[in-house]
């Protein structure tokens, strides 16, 4: 059985840990910018009851500077590859790009986590 599909036999709430690679994150200051403190971050979050962890490159906290694709990708491919390395949590990208997208499920993520719905060209 896949991660999604025991997750989907949903017996109780998961809690999902939030991983911002962000300098500018409303919720965590930028305070797990490096692959390793991010999955270290991630790894704790697990250790500590989390099912899926969320991991994402750009803010979309009100007034926030957009990032390029490029710029998401350096962000949070190294985490993503390093995190499922280590652990067979669910892993959530959380990202409006295609690109982005894309590139995360080639890397075998569990969800795609997208404040705009699917609405960017290319996203579905």
């Amino acid at each position: 059985m896949t991660r999604i599909a025991a997750l989907l036999r949903v017996e109780r709430p998961l809690i999902m840990g939030i991983v911002n690679i962000t300098p500018d994150s409303f919720s965590d200051g930028g305070k797990f910018l490096t692959p390793t403190a991010a999955v270290d971050h991630a790894l704790s979050m697990i250790s500590a009851g989390a099912d899926i962890i969320d991991i994402g490159g750009e803010s979309t906290r009100p007034g926030a500077q957009p990032v390029t694709v490029a710029e998401e990708l350096d962000r949070v491919m190294p985490v993503i590859q390093q995190l499922r390395q280590k652990s067979d949590a669910a892993i959530s990208i959380d990202t409006s790009k295609p690109e982005v997208m894309a590139a995360a499920a080639g890397e075998k993520v569990d969800l795609i986590n997208d404040v705009r719905a699917l609405q960017n060209p290319g996203a579905i």
